[in-house]
């Protein structure tokens, strides 16, 4: 199982990525070592998670959430 996930930065950007444990996953995020982007910006909260059957799923749907407006990005967290 995959997962989607949306973690809201400190500076109050969005970043989107995917992977098989969430709990771990925002572990790594908060000490700064999952990306350069939330590195950068520091991690505030996670906001969304998504289950998906497979790598292939998860991969898609964080390419479609991704090309998303942010207000679309907001309206998916709140649904």
């Amino acid at each position: 199982m995959y997962y989607v996930y949306i973690i809201q930065c400190r500076d109050g950007t969005l970043y989107t990525g995917i992977t098989t444990d969430v709990k771990r996953r925002w572990q790594e995020h908060q000490a700064g070592t999952a990306s350069r982007y939330t590195r950068a910006r520091g991690v505030a909260a996670l906001l969304y998670t998504e289950p998906q059957n497979d790598r292939s799923a998860a991969s898609q749907r964080e390419w479609q959430i991704k090309r998303l407006t942010r207000r679309q990005k907001q309206q998916l967290i709140e649904a």
